[in-house]
């Protein structure tokens, strides 16, 4: 079995990791974290993509520790663009039986504006989603 993380950029969410671990535990399956730096078009970005890069591989590399100090195979990659497609894409070309994303945390109106990667995964891909929530949004 093969899961594939969404790391968000510049986001630390380790209740992710956790949820991915006890995943791969029980199925065996292997981990590759990969994060998107989020740049369409470089000469329209507020910076250089290095710096959104930087962001997205830090984020993907917690993940990815996080999960390798359980004990569990797991790889990270970069990719470039926007979220939604890359990760699609990536999960395609790796033959992924599941995609795991954290849940969004933006109010409605600005879900309806900019997007919500967690829904448009699940609206896009053929393969299953996974949504985790941060622990404090499900208990409340």
């Amino acid at each position: 079995m093969r899961i594939v993380v969404a790391a968000k950029p510049g986001a630390d969410q380790p209740w992710i990791a956790d949820a991915v671990i006890g995943l791969a535990k029980q199925t065996g399956a292997t981990v590759a974290v990969v994060a998107a730096d989020e740049v369409e078009l470089e000469r329209f970005a507020g910076a250089p993509r290095e710096v959104f890069a930087d962001k997205a591989r830090e984020s993907a590399e917690a993940l990815a520790r996080r999960i390798a100090e359980a004990g569990i195979e797991v790889v990270t990659t970069l990719l470039p663009g926007r979220a939604v497609p890359a990760i699609l894409g990536f999960a395609e070309r790796e033959r992924a039986d599941l995609i795991v994303v954290g849940s969004s945390h933006h109010a409605k109106m600005t879900e309806r504006l900019l997007g919500s990667v967690p829904l448009d995964l699940i609206k896009q891909s053929a393969r299953p989603v996974l949504v985790v929530t941060h622990p404090a949004a499900a208990a409340g």
